[in-house]
């Protein structure tokens, strides 16, 4: 089995977890009540997987699903104003084919980046609790031992990312730091083949105060990719 259809493979694995008993019922009453803006359509419903090539040099990780981005679209980052400035963002540097992602089958393609988070399901008030967090860590171990080959760097969105991530890269087979490098925007932490970016979570609560601006996010964004040797 090649690379992508072992993706291809573990993203339906994700897609049937029913490992938090929380995180499910909450997932499903949203897509049963839905947002009346949204009423008309069907809701995804399910833990959302990674998005992106499977030979990709970048990885940029999340926090989880919006309730209704991700849960009702099924695709990372999707059909909310984070994945707006995200998807905007990464269009600008080049990374991707358009700068909106509206819906699953609006033909956006990624460009040597794939898109992922150590939260699958849409949390209530955005906030997994610790143990659903590392109960989903092993997803992300997977798919980072999938990504190994070829993955030279990754950006990591937030510090609940951040401290979800730093983990999972070690069990995927990373030499991470001791102690554990803090989070901040901006830092930079070398592992062996791999440098691992800090930045701002594009949530509207930083976008909107200007915690994290666009050009912010374009200068992390373009630093982890050249250093992935992403044009």
């Amino acid at each position: 089995m090649d690379d992508s259809s072992a993706l291809a493979r573990l993203d339906r694995r994700v897609a049937d977890c029913r490992a938090c008993p929380r995180l499910v019922d909450w997932r499903e009453e949203v897509a049963r009540t839905k947002r009346a803006a949204f009423a008309d359509e069907t809701y995804w419903g399910r833990p959302v997987p990674g998005f992106g090539p499977a030979d990709a040099r970048l990885v940029i990780i999340g926090l989880a699903p919006a309730a209704h981005g991700g849960n009702r679209t099924g695709r990372m980052f999707t059909g909310d104003r984070s994945g707006d400035v995200l998807y905007q963002a990464m269009y600008d540097v080049g990374l991707a084919s358009q700068p909106t992602s509206l819906r699953a089958d609006d033909g956006l393609e990624l460009y040597g980046v794939r898109v992922t988070a150590p939260v699958h399901c849409a949390p209530p008030a955005n906030k997994p609790t610790p143990g659903e967090r590392d109960t989903c860590r092993s997803w992300l171990v997977q798919e980072l031992t999938l990504l190994r080959p070829t993955l030279r760097a990754a950006v990591v969105l937030g510090a609940f990312g951040w401290q979800a991530a730093l983990p999972a890269f070690a069990q995927a087979g990373w030499t991470v730091p001791r102690p554990r490098p803090a989070f901040a925007h901006g830092t930079r932490v070398a592992l062996d083949g791999l440098d691992l970016f800090g930045c701002f979570h594009v949530s509207q609560r930083n976008t909107f105060t200007g915690r994290l601006t666009t050009e912010m996010l374009r200068e992390v964004l373009r630093t982890a990719a050249g250093t992935a040797g992403l044009p």
